[in-house]
């Protein structure tokens, strides 16, 4: 297994509040809600900081966490790595071309590892759709506590539906007033046709001035 130095960002207080709420909501959802696919409509409305830092959050309870970075078309995470030479990632294990311990990378954060895309495969559809990804899901629950799978946008590509039966439950992201109704309504239709629950929805980027800051 490899390892990796994540760069730790100190998030504003009522970031890590809202973060601990979802983290709890997720655990209120039942045992059995363990694989969380996390997508959005389009690229952008931070979709995959609000995954890392989930799966951050629940390390933080002591919960051996994954995170699968599936967006194998841009991935935006790599960046976000002080040691970003990782030899395998999720392409190379759905392609047969690695074990899964040797996509799975410990990083130096307790309790968090993270599986990275490395590089852009030709057939990501096929490749998430295919039974080495549900497989995958299967055989990280026998190890980890919880398991965040960060999808590319469902409004531009259709990788989240084909991931999301093989995932206990579906979370999506919006940005505050960004996205139409219509476009949203699109997206819970695709992921209802695939037969995973949706768990709920994060809006992000709002803009909380001029709002009580209670209520």
């Amino acid at each position: 297994m490899q390892s990796v130095t994540l760069i730790e960002q100190e998030l504003p207080y009522e970031i890590n509040e809202e973060l601990k709420l979802l983290r709890t909501n997720i655990q209120f959802s039942g045992d059995d809600k363990r694989v969380i696919l996390i997508t959005s409509s389009f690229s952008g409305e931070g979709k995959s900081t609000l995954s890392l830092f989930l799966a951050k959050s629940f390390s933080e309870l002591e919960k051996r966490t994954l995170y699968i970075d599936a967006d194998m078309r841009k991935s935006q995470v790599l960046s976000r790595f002080v040691n970003p030479d990782i030899k395998h990632g999720l392409s190379h294990y759905l392609s047969g071309q690695c074990n899964l311990n040797d996509m799975i990378c410990q990083t130096n954060i307790p309790n968090l590892f993270v599986a990275a895309s490395v590089q852009v495969p030709p057939n990501p559809v096929e490749l998430i759709s295919g039974p080495k990804f549900k497989t995958m899901t299967e055989s990280c629950k026998k190890v980890f506590d919880y398991v965040i799978i960060d999808c590319p946008p469902l409004g531009m590509v259709v990788d989240a539906a084909a991931a999301a039966p093989s995932c206990d439950g579906v979370i999506i992201v919006l940005e505050s007033g960004a996205v139409k109704y219509r476009i949203a309504q699109e997206l819970v239709g695709k992921l209802q046709s695939a037969g995973c629950p949706i768990l709920g929805t994060v809006l992000n980027k709002v803009n909380r001035h001029g709002s009580g800051k209670y209520y």
